[in-house]
């Protein structure tokens, strides 16, 4: 399985914006729809977004639609999460992780987004 790192995450102030990247060790990204997670505290992990192989976005919350854009860069093996007009219900820690199946349906994001291996996640504070 793919395994991704998170990194990026921070304090910000409502209203800021902040960027995440997710990059791949060892893997390819061409072939793999990746997806962004969050957990809140005191809260399940959730499904935020996902960018297929072929770049196509898929939202799986609306609360983050207009504010949050997902976007890779495949020469770097890299998967970034832009996010702005953060809240602070925006709070959590963030994941990202690839769908195990969806080399073998052409790298496309499915609704549910089936997760794979989970990294340590990166913490996002968003507070005055």
């Amino acid at each position: 399985q793919v395994q991704l790192v998170e990194s990026g995450g921070g304090l910000v102030q409502p209203g800021g914006s902040l960027r995440l990247s997710c990059a791949a060790s060892g893997w390819t990204l061409d072939y793999w729809a990746i997806g962004w997670f969050r957990q809140a505290p005191g809260k399940e992990r959730e499904a935020l977004l996902c960018i297929s192989s072929t770049d196509s976005s898929t939202y799986y919350i609306d609360s983050v639609k207009g504010r949050f854009t997902i976007s890779k860069d495949n020469a770097k093996k890299t998967v970034y999460l832009q996010m702005s007009s953060m809240k602070p219900e925006d709070t959590g820690t963030y994941y990202c992780t690839a769908d195990p199946a969806s080399a073998l349906r052409g790298g496309t994001c499915a609704t549910p987004f089936s997760p794979g291996r989970w990294g340590q996640g990166a913490q996002v504070t968003v507070s005055s």
